[in-house]
Formats: C-alpha cells, sequence, structure tokens
C-alpha cells in the first residue's frame, strides 16, 4: 500500500498554537485525505501516519466539517515522540500524567482557543443532529484496533481502544480473563470525582468544567499498562490541578491520548459526532469515506453523466453529487429494496434533480454506447451481498461498463482482493501491468504487489474460469492506480481505469 512520505522526525508542537489540527482516517483514506486538507483548505505542514493526517490551516469550524475523506477532527495539542517504556508502572505513569497536565493558565489558553473553533452552540448542535442520526458504522481504527489489542498475557485488562461517550451511552470497557470477554461498566467517572471533590476548587473557580479523557495505546507501553490505568491516572491528575468535573456522558470537553510506538499525541475533538456520520445519509450502504474517495479518483466536471450501475443505496452516488452538484448522476440496480433504500436517500438528501434511478442488470443496460464520463461501482463482495460466480461474472460487467463509457472516461471500481486478481487478468495488456497509486495520482506509483488469495474463498481461486478470462482482455481500458483500504474486518482496493479506445478491442 502506497502512502506519501512523511517527515523522518517527530516535532514538538507548541501547545496552545491555534490552527494546527490532526484528523483520523480509515487504513488506506490518509493520502486522499491529505490531499484534501490541502485541496480544500490550503493547509501547511501536512504530515501522514497511519491513521490520522496532521496538518495546520487557518480555516473555521464550516470549512473544517466540510472534510469528507476524515473520521474525527482534533485541535492538535502535543506531539511527541514515543514515551520510553521502563518496567517501572510508577514511573511510566508518572510520565504519561506530565505530557498531559499543564498549570491552570495552560487550559485556560487552550480552552479560549478550544472555544473560539467550538462554539458553545456546538454540544446542543451535535446532540441534536445525534439524535437524529444513529452511528452507522464504527470508524475504521475503532474497528481494526479493537481486534489487536493487548493479546500477549491471558490476564491482562484490555480496554475499548476509546471510551468514548456520546450522549445516552455507557461507558464500557473490554476485559480479558482467561481467554474470554466481557464488556462490564467503568467507574472511572465515580473515581474520579470522589478523589478530586473539593480540592482546589476556591482557586479555580474559572475552570469549574466537565471533562472525559479518552486514551487508546498499543504497541510497547499496552504490554505494561492499560487505556483505562491511564484515563484514570490523568483524569485524577486535571481533578486535583485544575478542579474540573469528571463526566463521561455529557462532558464540556473531551481530552484525546493516543499513545503508541510512533508517537504520543493529545487533542481535543472539535466535533461530538465523526465527519464520517453524513446527516444526509438516511440509511448507510457503503462507508461515506470510502465512496467519497472513490469519487474522488472519477474526474467528475461539471456537465459530466456519471453512472453507478450497481448502486445498491446510492452512497456513491449521495457523496458524488454533493461535492460536484454540476454533474448528472445515474443509478442502476437490480434489487427493488435497494432502489427503494436509494430513493429514499436521495430524497433525504435533497438530490432528487440530480440523481436518476432505474432498475436494470449490470449484464444488461439499458443505456446508449459511449454516453458516460464516469463509471464509479462497489462490486458487490460482502456477506450480504454478493454476486454469484464472480469470476465468470465479472467479464460480462465490465464489459458493459466498458461499452457505455466515453473514449477518455474513467471507471473506479472497488473490488475484493479475488476480483482484483480477476480484474488485473482481464485488463492486462502486453507490457503494462496495474499499479499502485497515491491519492495524489502521481509518479510515485510503484507496481503492485498481487495480495495472496484465500484457497477457499471464490471459485476463481480454485481454477474455475482462468482461461476464460485470460481469453477476454479489455485493451481500450488502461489501469490508471490501484488504492488499498480497509472496510473494516475486510481489506479492499479501489482500481482505477482509463478509456483509451472504442469499447470491443477485446
Amino acid at each position: 500500500e502506497a502512502v506519501p512520505p512523511h517527515k523522518p522526525g517527530l516535532v514538538k508542537m507548541a501547545a496552545a498554537e491555534p490552527g494546527r489540527f490532526f484528523c483520523t482516517a480509515g487504513r488506506g483514506l490518509e493520502p486522499f485525505l491529505a490531499r484534501e486538507v490541502r485541496a480544500r483548505l490550503g493547509a501547511t505542514e501536512v504530515d501522514c501516519v497511519s491513521g490520522k493526517v496532521f496538518f495546520r490551516a487557518a480555516a473555521g469550524p464550516g470549512e473544517l466539517r466540510k472534510l469528507r475523506s476524515g473520521e474525527r477532527l482534533f485541535l492538535l495539542l502535543k506531539k511527541h515522540s514515543p514515551l520510553p517504556v521502563s518496567g517501572s508502572r510508577g514511573k511510566m505513569l508518572h510520565e504519561i500524567k506530565s505530557l498531559v497536565v499543564e498549570e491552570p493558565k495552560y487550559w485556560l489558553d487552550i480552552i479560549s482557543v478550544w472555544k473560539k473553533l467550538h462554539g458553545h452552540k456546538e454540544k446542543t448542535d451535535d446532540v441534536s443532529q445525534e439524535n437524529k442520526l444513529a452511528l452507522k458504522r464504527k470508524s475504521e481504527e475503532e474497528t481494526d484496533t479493537a481486534s489487536k489489542r493487548q493479546k500477549t498475557e491471558q490476564v491482562r485488562t484490555v480496554v475499548s481502544e476509546e471510551c468514548q461517550m456520546e450522549a445516552g451511552e455507557r461507558c464500557v470497557a473490554r476485559e480479558r480473563m482467561n481467554g474470554q470477554e466481557r464488556w462490564t461498566e467503568s467507574k472511572t467517572s465515580s473515581e474520579i470525582a470522589s478523589k478530586g471533590s473539593g480540592e482546589n476548587s476556591a482557586s479555580n473557580e474559572k475552570l469549574s468544567f466537565s471533562f472525559r479523557v479518552s486514551c487508546r495505546c498499543s504497541g510497547a507501553i499496552a504490554k505494561i499498562l492499560t487505556s483505562q490505568e491511564i484515563g484514570r491516572a490523568i483524569g485524577v491528575a486535571l481533578v486535583k490541578q485544575c478542579g474540573w468535573r469528571a463526566d463521561l456522558r455529557d462532558p464540556d470537553i473531551e481530552i484525546f491520548v493516543h499513545l503508541n510506538d510512533i508517537h504520543s499525541v493529545v487533542g481535543i475533538p472539535l466535533f461530538r459526532l465523526p465527519l464520517a456520520n453524513r446527516e444526509y445519509i438516511k440509511t448507510a450502504g457503503l462507508r461515506s469515506t470510502v465512496a467519497w474517495a472513490m469519487a474522488s479518483l472519477a474526474e467528475i466536471s461539471a456537465g459530466a453523466l456519471v453512472l453507478d450501475p450497481m448502486c445498491g443505496l446510492g452512497t456513491i452516488l449521495l457523496e458524488a453529487a454533493k461535492e460536484w452538484p454540476e454533474a448528472c448522476y445515474w443509478g442502476a440496480d437490480i434489487s427493488n429494496s435497494q432502489l427503494e433504500g436509494a430513493d429514499e436517500n436521495i430524497r433525504t438528501a435533497g438530490l432528487m434533480d440530480k440523481i436518476e434511478l432505474l432498475k436494470a442488470s449490470v449484464k444488461a443496460l439499458p443505456l446508449p454506447s459511449e454516453s458516460f464520463d464516469s463509471v464509479i461501482s462497489d462490486i458487490p463482495f460482502g456477506k450480504k451481498f454478493k454476486i454469484s460466480n464472480d469470476a465468470q461474472l465479472l467479464p460480462d460487467i465490465l464489459q458493459e461498463m466498458e461499452r457505455v463509457l466515453r473514449v477518455g472516461g474513467t471507471i473506479v471500481l472497488l473490488l475484493s482482493r479475488d476480483l482484483r486478481k480477476c480484474m488485473d487478468g482481464l485488463t492486462k495488456c502486453a507490457g503494462s501491468d496495474s499499479s499502485e497509486a497515491t491519492a495524489d495520482g502521481n509518479s510515485e506509483a510503484a507496481p503492485a504487489k498481487a495480495p495472496s488469495v484465500d484457497r477457499n474463498s471464490s471459485s476463481l481461486a480454485h481454477g474455475v474460469g482462468e482461461s476464460f478470462l485470460s481469453s477476454r482482455h479489455f485493451r481500450s481500458l488502461v489501469p490508471d492506480g490501484v488504492y488499498a483500504v480497509s472496510l473494516g474486518k475486510t481489506d479492499a482496493f479501489i482500481h482505477k481505469y482509463r478509456k483509451v479506445s472504442a469499447a470491443g478491442n477485446w
């Protein structure tokens, strides 16, 4: 997987420096987010690491909310090199508390900057949105990290990567006891409150403020301390130092601490809900950030005709139409239930005049040849929706896409590992191979290594149809980049192709 190069050294950032942010991203979407913050916000000092993009930008909440490829956005307080790991738990907790706990004047300055960006209306606005909008899918960070953390000791407590409490939810922690996992309610809030109540309250009336600490730790430090232990220690120290009130359910401010082998980061979320939660999508299908990334590769321009021939609930079309409203969009699907869901989403988003739907098979589209400028589609391969006999059907699907696409147009597809191998065989031409590319589409692209294929996962892996596929090369479609992304527990690949000649040259 190719990502933009980042700075070799991690630089300590000024604590209360305005305009310095970081945004989390699903695995593989970091280069898309880096490109987006540069283009949308004019960001500088952009630095990509796994799961995060750091940047500086002179932007207000309205502009920052428009980011489409990120998950959660934070005001960056501190960014240090990894904390030293020692055998002394007490010493390590002291080092961690020193990273976060500062004099009350420091936090007054931080809160002043945060309030200018955040605004007092933010909590009310986000709670209102929260009541309307159920969280449709966990962020890639949450899904990926929870399954990997702290497997070294059977009796070690393992907490969820973030104890994120939105309105009305309970704070829960996951424990591993003798190989068994269970969820228990965290009493961190009451413990902090009882230990710190009354201390320094008179001298810190101006900081009478509710807060919670969300801690994530991984790597070497996670083998010694749990996220819950670190979060509790920081919380107790902040209560004693600043006189704040701990509130896990509905705090005025959340302090996010992430410690791993790459860096130590402290930040404050700017918005209560993830950026990936779209208020205009009533029923979620494909992850919105991935759908936006796919649309961003399609080179959509004003007046263009864009087709998703397997549109499902229409997430790709919605993301594209919201971002590039001057184009016209068509969606097709064979499923009545999927089309009904897509129609409901389109009405919720107010895009009835931008997106047309029709019931049709992707193998026989009732559309003129060479009539669309872009074709974007998520080829179904999940447990809920999957094309049967995928290896044999893919040539027919690709043939129809190629037929309706104009010369010079682009095809952007989301493929599983097995479908990716099949697609490479179909589009391979003499002297050309598909290539991994960065989201900037620059010359840093490198040859893609075909991932290993589960021999039990598809008909293609068993050799069915391989000779059939090799006889049908779509030489009019030139590969123009492959982007590995994560869909939670499933890896996928965004493939981009450009049509360089009329269809039928296969």
